[in-house]
């Protein structure tokens, strides 16, 4: 990951960025579904290298089946997998998922931990996931460094660093204690739907003025790059008779 060289963002400077993420989206939230702490940190878990649209389509069913640690021991480990099998790497994360129940009812009497050490010890959880765990279900104002974050950290400037250990630092020491708890979801909101990996949507952008990125999309380029994409979605639809549009167009019909 390439990190800025250029000026470091002053306090002031962080504070107007995050002021106009937050009157973009005033309710910063979670996209992921859940139903309590627990149905909140099993979908972490799952989100692992998916992503939350197709955890939010598995999710519903799993947790109408097993909203607490009992109930998804009670399922088992292959009729997690029945439900999960949509999503990536969906074997090591039904086992994940009933040895943490199992630590959950042995050592925390069936309720997630509010603390990051304990939760760090399940199965699955990692820091990010247990920044998110705090923040979403506790209220606490931590940030969880994803892939989006850690691209959005330094191609912004805003807090560049080689790690997301490096980047949660520096958001913690430039992020004004009142954008803190939504930080992560402005973040995160941000990186998904405009400073895109392949073609950051730096036209529509609300801090295109403040951000460091040198390479910025044009206007013209993202005209562009929004009618392939309209172009790509429309070839995918199927036609009336059933078929995609992509085998429709290879078979001349």
């Amino acid at each position: 990951m390439r990190t800025s060289s250029k000026r470091p963002f002053s306090r002031r400077e962080a504070a107007e960025f995050y002021r106009r993420l937050s009157d973009s989206r005033p309710i910063p939230r979670t996209e992921l579904e859940f139903i309590n702490p627990f149905t909140l940190l099993v979908a972490v878990v799952l989100s692992a290298q998916a992503t939350d649209v197709g955890v939010n389509k598995a999710t519903p069913a799993l947790f109408a089946a097993a909203d607490t640690p009992e109930k998804m021991l009670a399922l088992g480990e292959e009729r997690i997998i029945d439900y999960i099998r949509t999503i990536g790497l969906f074997r090591t994360k039904a086992r994940n998922i009933v040895k943490l129940s199992q630590l959950l009812l042995a050592e925390h009497g069936g309720e997630v931990p509010r603390d990051r050490e304990a939760l760090e010890k399940l199965p699955g959880v990692g820091r990010k996931t247990a920044n998110v765990v705090l923040n979403v279900a506790f209220g606490e104002p931590t940030i969880a460094v994803d892939t989006h974050i850690l691209r959005v950290g330094n191609r912004t400037g805003i807090a560049p660093g080689k790690t997301p250990l490096a980047v949660e630092a520096g958001l913690e020491k430039i992020t004004p204690a009142e954008y803190k708890l939504g930080a992560h979801h402005w973040l995160i909101l941000h990186g998904r739907y405009v400073c895109k990996a392949r073609k950051p949507e730096c036209p529509d952008c609300v801090v295109a003025d403040l951000c460091r990125y040198g390479a910025k999309t044009p206007p013209a380029e993202m005209i562009a790059a929004r009618a392939e994409e309209v172009t790509a979605e429309q070839l995918q639809k199927p036609s009336p008779s059933g078929r995609g549009g992509t085998a429709r167009k290879a078979s001349g019909g």
